[in-house]
């Protein structure tokens, strides 16, 4: 139960943390901190970053002091992080990723060191081959921002997602540079400048990410999420990946048996259709389907059209009539035969989609059929997409969200 001592700590917490912003010096702000908080948990330090951020500091703000404030609470966070882990915990697993990206960057850091007295050449080698192996990085912080970031905002913490996620991007940024200055080919960086403009910063962002981590985001979500959290966390990490490690054998037997447990069958829950990857109603799903800019038609195991969507600009004439009608009667008698040939292909399992384009009316039209299989591979239906691919076929270079409206 919280007392009037935390709320206390809180306050003068957030006044240090306020004048680290306004310029007050970090030794300044830990003399502070040693006399007027003593000991707190580092749950308790990320609901005093939390509760700044609901008080309306830009999370720009909290991202450009996060390593200040890391530094600040070092003693405490390090002292609250004395909990074993399960080896398949995906908080263990995380850490024994971050030990593996620690040797990548230490290895990187004795590179540097040596860059004043190192030829361009085997420098750019060896530091190129260094930066490869860094490139699974990738998988460390997606599965954070994937799994880890929407649990902790469902428990209100939205800090990690709108901080971290952008500490993410920045170190991405980082990378992409240090690459690209090594691909220039023949323009190759002199060694100690490359590593001043590009390995130091890399490697300090990198391993303050790690620190992070493991002394505010991971004690954070030990405490904040439930069993049940976890479990699904682990279920779904296969699915974006691991970087550097292989986890422990009994962990795919722990996903195995956690799957069977789940029973992930869809059902119908108050009305509304409750599928493994979320919960939707059926006006939200006839909408959403809709709203794809495909036709969209299913026929059934014996061949029998069960749905088609009713987008505003279809590609192919489709009446209500037809749903309940043979799907060989749909089609002109001269393709019957294919249309058959190839629903006979995905029923054998011998073929699972066929794809065709034609121009009509001036449009490229991309159509493919493919093969419906529950999870154990038995055959449900055929799902047929047409699309209008005439715009797409024009796309060149690549356009990002953030270039959206510029």
């Amino acid at each position: 139960m919280r007392t009037e001592n935390f709320d206390q700590q809180k306050k003068v917490i957030k006044e240090i943390i306020l004048g680290l912003h306004e310029g007050l010096s970090l030794e300044e702000a830990k003399a502070r901190m040693e006399k007027e908080v003593g000991e707190i948990s580092s749950l308790e330090i990320a609901e005093v970053e939390q509760s700044l951020i609901n008080e309306g500091m830009s999370t720009d703000e909290i991202k450009r002091f996060c390593n200040v404030h890391a530094l600040l609470f070092e003693t405490t966070l390090q002292e609250d992080m004395a909990k074993e882990e399960n080896p398949a915990h995906p908080v263990n697993l995380f850490k024994e990723e971050n030990r593996e990206i620690g040797k990548i960057t230490a290895a990187l850091k004795s590179l540097a060191d040596m860059s004043d007295q190192a030829e361009a050449e085997q420098f750019r080698k060896k530091a190129g081959g260094l930066l490869e192996k860094l490139r699974d990085i990738e998988l460390h912080y997606t599965r954070k921002e994937q799994l880890l970031f929407p649990y902790l905002e469902r428990y209100g913490f939205m800090g990690p997602s709108k901080v971290m996620w952008g500490k993410h991007n920045e170190i991405r940024d980082l990378y992409k540079a240090a690459i690209a200055e090594l691909e220039k080919g023949s323009e190759e960086p002199a060694a100690q400048k490359f590593a001043e403009e590009h390995l130091n910063l890399l490697i300090e962002e990198v391993d303050g990410m790690i620190f992070k981590e493991e002394n505010i985001l991971f004690p954070t979500s030990l405490e904040k999420l439930q069993t049940d959290d976890w479990i699904d966390i682990l279920k779904e990490s296969d699915q974006v990946g691991y970087a550097y490690i292989t986890p422990p054998a009994e962990t795919a037997h722990l996903i195995d048996a956690l799957k069977q447990a789940a029973a992930d069958k869809p059902a119908l829950v108050d009305n509304k259709i409750k599928l493994p990857s979320g919960l939707i109603s059926p006006a939200q799903l006839m909408h959403m389907l809709n709203a794809l800019p495909v036709d969209v038609t299913f026929v059934d195991h014996d061949d029998t059209v069960r749905y088609f969507s009713e987008n505003r600009e279809r590609i192919f004439v489709r009446t209500r009539a037809i749903v309940g009608r043979n799907v060989q009667n749909c089609h002109p008698p001269q393709s019957v035969d294919q249309v058959e040939k190839i629903l006979d292909t995905f029923k054998d399992g011998s073929r699972d989609q066929a794809e065709f384009w034609l121009n009509l009316k001036g449009k490229m039209i991309y159509i493919v059929f493919y093969a419906v299989r529950d999870e154990n591979g038995r055959y449900l239906g055929t799902l047929e997409v047409a699309q209008d691919i005439t715009e797409l076929q024009k796309l060149e270079g690549e356009r990002r969200l953030l270039d959206e409206g510029t």
